[in-house]
């Protein structure tokens, strides 16, 4: 069955979540907000490495975009390793350990297919 006007397309989909967002904002909005720019940035530019868009980042949570499947999961393993490195480049051990494990990320990928309709 044909659909004039529809144009499919296969898009992975990943989501990255702040866990305990709201809770960690009302401690302390300002570190919340600084580490949590810091990370998008160093999430974005490693979802660009991987052929990927940042969709939209509101509140605690990221969305991006890839057409391929595969450079979605590589970068979603990807992104853990990079904000590792990252962080410890930037921060004395002590001030890392806190500011990392206060943003933990729920990465979560969705396939989806979807309809484009034209």
């Amino acid at each position: 069955m044909t659909i004039e006007g529809v144009k499919r397309k296969l898009t992975a989909i990943p989501s990255a979540d702040v866990e305990g967002y709201s809770r960690l904002m009302g401690e302390d909005e300002i570190a919340t907000v600084r580490t949590l720019t810091a990370h998008q940035g160093v999430m974005a530019s490693t979802i660009e490495q991987y052929r990927g868009r940042v969709v939209d980042s509101p509140g605690g949570n990221l969305l991006a975009e890839f057409a391929s499947v595969v450079d979605a999961v590589q970068c979603a393993a990807e992104i853990p390793m990079c904000m590792t490195t990252s962080i410890q480049a930037s921060m004395s051990p002590m001030t890392m350990n806190i500011q990392f494990m206060r943003l933990k990320y729920m990465i979560t990928l969705i396939v989806a297919y979807l309809l484009l309709y034209l």
